[in-house]
């Protein structure tokens, strides 16, 4: 993925999202419309920290892989990697 991809995905997408939320609240004519409105600006909310629990995620796993590499240096040297 691109990063414009990525940043419509993360910044773009809950802000359209809220955006048509605040519009069905502001000029929703009945309690339905309006709560249409809340109800999307949730959905965006739950866009937002799905977007922050895969990026967590991710960063999680690159160390994991540093950790790997880390001790197969270690099982071959008999040294930790940060101890010279």
């Amino acid at each position: 993925m691109t990063r414009a991809v990525l940043l419509l995905v993360r910044v773009g997408l809950p802000a359209a999202i809220t955006a048509a939320g605040v519009v069905l609240i502001v000029y929703g004519a009945g309690e339905n419309e309006q709560g249409a409105g809340v109800a999307l600006i949730g959905c965006a909310v739950m866009v937002v920290l799905f977007n922050l629990f895969l990026r967590l995620s991710w960063h999680d796993q690159r160390d994991r892989e540093r950790e790997d590499e880390a001790r197969e240096y270690f099982d071959r040297t008999g040294d930790w990697p940060d101890e010279s």
